[in-house]
């Protein structure tokens, strides 16, 4: 009925109500549920989760074990209670009238793999921001694309494909944050290059077939290990216990010459305590840009030993990858006429490289409130990128020019190779201990170290002169060693009010060959210390609503380049970030919605200005104040039973208090500066949003309308309109059909249509400002994604 209806009619509608509810009131009691949750030893469980099937209705066991679950319609339902370490129960009640129930769950037969990343995730008590993505998730878009483009709709995320298709080179940015800002591990154990502190997703090709979920934190987070947290975690967990045995194939196909095939298998626990599983990938595609082809390969086998209050799991997985340079983007006097332009004509421009993953992990009961998790890894990557560069100079490369006759041959073609061969090893470990009352607790943290090897080759050249073949004309080894040790601890204060408490305490020490303060290029160390301490409150206000807020400090060392390209009187400082977040949520029947606020105050954020430093790098500089302010809005609504709508929206302002931009003079070989206040930080858009439309007309039939929404984002930090990338909006149709023949536990039908309304949008770029003939140019590169294409795929589980 319109607002505009009269006050008559108003009248009959609140009579005809009141009516219906006299003649019918068990239609619209409300009754609740009460009860305990305990071990079968008569021990209470603080914190198991009790969930509503079918519903976003849920609560957590308070420090007692008791829950209560209010404003609940008549009828039947079933609660789903589980906790960590113990058996999910399923209860169904008939609801007829106010219900108390007494709830008994048992430890697992087996130690679960959850234990080993227990202590650097979030909970429902950690007052920060965070999104759980599971592995059921996760299948509905691994059609073979990396695992940024998986993760596209969970909020404040922002991906990109050098390639334009999600194959290959993929990026992420989580609130405005690039890669080398995000923190990822693999099981607890850091993942992230130790120099550059980015993560390449292209080096584990189809990892996300053998993960069982994935957690994001926003914002600093919780203590983790690995480089810190600018932006957001990314926690990553392979292992899952599968009782059962299983085998799996996925096959998958579409647009620009996509495919993927895997096959996966597992024993199952055999003779109640070994467990093998395995997978073997294949992905190709020949990108949506010229020639910018990805071929990749990778397998994963975990084996592993459980016992009552133990197990050891050993994983090895490895990613082979070989993909045709696209780094260099478009052009923008391109992108209207020719948006697939590759700038490389070179038949082998390509990047190769594999890097080789081992894990030994594993987890012991001490005692009933204690546990012990200790993993060792090592990673072993070896590869290169190979370049044709015209008329290079021999100088260069520290090569004689060459005479023949009366000519001096100052320059030749030739074809380069840059080598990376690096090793990585280390430990990780926890001790989590829980009171099964009002406290718990995490000990831990890790050690690591990075040997890395730099070189360059040439492997041919038009005039050779007097060299060989595989000339190695330069030679930088690195060592990084990584420390660091954390504490935490939750304490229920009060049946509503819970508190943590959490510190951590990271050494890094970092030998490279750099430039000293006589501009001669040595061997070189830094060594820091960080201290980053966090806190937050948790107050519940009913079974339906909470609230939380946190701070936390962070601080991020320079990366390789801002190290080896500068001297002891140029290098940059290292990065603070305090992180203040607060936060509401509120689950009922029908709705899930949370709504949570960010500041994060930066001091010293390194940033590219144009500035050439004392060795004529243009090397990142500090800029002393600089912010992220942003409301994240999360919501999943069951609009009817068989109509389901996910939504969420970022709206932030990104700035830099002030900031000097240099530019190129070509006009007098000089530089000129100019000053700015108030500017965006760049790739920063003020507003991103997802959202899932998912409707279930049948049983086995799912119909998702996918949409991304990304506002303008600036290329650099001077918010010029002609530097930026504009704001797009696009829109996917995604299909799954399943079925559950007798010979087979489920055979899955999917259908993605990308990007259907053939939005024509590029989602990275840079820019490079510079005077020439008394005028400010800029010359701006971009990376266009695909337009409207599909990839349809079937996966088949035994």
């Amino acid at each position: 009925m319109k607002k505009g209806t009269s006050g008559r009619h108003s009248v009959y509608l609140t009579s005809l109500v009141a009516l219906l509810w006299l003649c019918n009131s068990s239609v619209w009691a409300q009754f609740t549920i009460s009860g305990t949750v305990n071990d079968v030893d008569g021990g209470t469980l603080p914190g198991a989760a009790i969930t509503l099937e079918g519903t976003y209705k849920g609560t957590f066991t308070d420090a007692n074990g008791a829950f209560l679950l209010t404003n609940l319609k008549p009828g039947s339902l079933s609660l789903r209670i589980s906790l960590l370490g113990y058996e999910t129960q399923m209860q169904a009640l008939e609801l007829t009238q106010n219900a108390t129930v007494s709830i008994n769950l048992k430890k697992t037969a087996v130690a679960v793999d959850e234990v080993v990343v227990s202590a650097t995730r979030a909970n429902q008590k950690s007052a920060i921001a965070y999104t759980d993505v599971t592995r059921r998730d996760l299948n509905k878009l691994n059609l073979g694309q990396d695992i940024p483009q998986l993760l596209n709709f969970t909020p404040s995320i922002v991906t990109t494909s050098d390639a334009g298709t999600g194959v290959g080179y993929t990026g992420i940015r989580i609130r405005g944050s690039d890669a080398t800002r995000v923190n990822v591990t693999l099981n607890g154990i850091p993942y992230n290059d130790a120099e550059s502190q980015g993560t390449y997703f292209v080096d584990m090709p189809d990892f996300a077939s053998s993960v069982s979920s994935i957690q994001i934190q926003r914002g600093i987070g919780t203590s983790t290990n690995g480089a810190g947290a600018f932006g957001a975690s990314v926690n990553i967990q392979t292992n899952k216990l599968e009782d059962k045995p299983y085998a799996e194939a996925n096959l998958s196909g579409g647009s620009f010459g996509t495919r993927k095939v895997n096959v996966l298998a597992g024993t199952g626990l055999l003779n109640n305590h070994f467990v093998l599983d395995a997978r073997l990938s294949k992905i190709y595609s020949d990108g949506y840009i010229d020639r910018a082809f990805s071929d990749l390969r990778s397998f994963y086998v975990s084996g592993g030993y459980y016992s009552k209050k133990s197990f050891i799991r050993l994983n090895v997985f490895s990613g082979q990858e070989q993909t045709y340079q696209a780094w260099n983007g478009v052009p923008e006097a391109l992108l209207k006429t020719n948006r697939t332009y590759n700038s490389f004509t070179y038949d082998n421009q390509t990047d190769n490289y594999q890097q080789d993953n081992y894990q030994l992990i594993s987890s012991h009961e001490l005692s009933k409130n204690w546990r012990a998790n200790l993993s060792f890894f090592y990673t072993k990557g070896k590869g290169y990128y190979e370049e044709f560069k015209p008329e290079d100079v021999y100088s260069k490369y520290g090569l004689p020019n060459v005479v023949i006759g009366d000519s001096t041959i100052t320059q030749t073609d030739l074809i380069r190779r840059l080598w990376l061969d690096n090793n990585f090893y280390g430990t990780v470990f926890s001790f989590d201990y829980n009171s099964f009352g009002k406290l718990t607790a995490n000990i831990g943290g890790g050690w690591n170290q990075y040997q890395g090897a730099h070189y360059g080759e040439i492997i041919w050249a038009r005039v050779a002169g007097n060299t060989d073949i595989r000339q190695r004309y330069y030679n930088d080894d690195a060592t990084k060693r990584d420390f660091n040790v954390y504490a935490k601890a939750f304490y229920q204060f009060s049946p509503k009010v819970n508190g943590f408490v959490d510190a951590q305490i990271r050494q890094v020490y970092y030998s490279f060959l750099g430039f000293n303060s006589k501009l001669q290029n040595v061997q070189q160390d830094a060594t820091l210390t960080f201290f980053n301490p966090k806190a937050g409150i948790t107050y519940t206000i009913n079974d339906r609503s909470t609230v939380y807020g946190s701070v936390g400090v962070g601080h991020r060392e320079p990366n390789r380049n801002d190290y080896t390209q500068s001297t002891p009187e140029s290098r940059p400082k290292a990065e603070r970030l305090i992180d203040y977040e607060a936060g509401y949520k509120i689950q009922t029947e029908q709705i899930a919605f949370t709504v949570n606020a960010y500041y994060m105050n930066y001091q010293n954020q390194l940033v590219l200005s144009g500035q050439l430093n004392d060795v004529g790098a243009y090397n990142r500089v500090n800029i002393p104040v600089s912010y992220r302010a942003g409301l994240e809005l999360e919501a999943g609504i069951r609009l009817a039973k068989q109509l389901r709508w996910n939504v969420n929206a970022t709206f932030s302002r990104n700035k830099i208090q002030n900031f000097t931009e240099y530019l190129d003079n070509f006009d007098n070989g000089q530089q000129e500066s100019r000053q700015y206040s108030e500017t965006d930080i760049s790739f920063s858009p003020n507003a991103i949003a997802g959202s899932q439309l998912l409707f279930t007309p049948v049983k086995g039939l799912e119909l998702g309308l996918l949409s991304k929404y990304v506002g303008k984002q600036y290329m650099d930090n001077t918010s010029n309109e002609n530097r930026q990338l504009n704001a797009y909006f696009t829109n996917d149709i995604r299909v799954i059909y399943s079925i559950k023949p007798k010979f087979a536990q489920e055979i899955a039908f999917t259908l993605l249509f990308n990007n259907v309304l053939n939005e024509l949008y590029e989602s990275n770029g840079y820019t490079y400002a510079y005077i020439s003939e008394g005028k400010v140019t800029a010359d701006n590169g971009y990376y266009p994604q695909a337009g409207r294409n599909f990839l349809a795929g079937v996966r088949i589980r035994f």
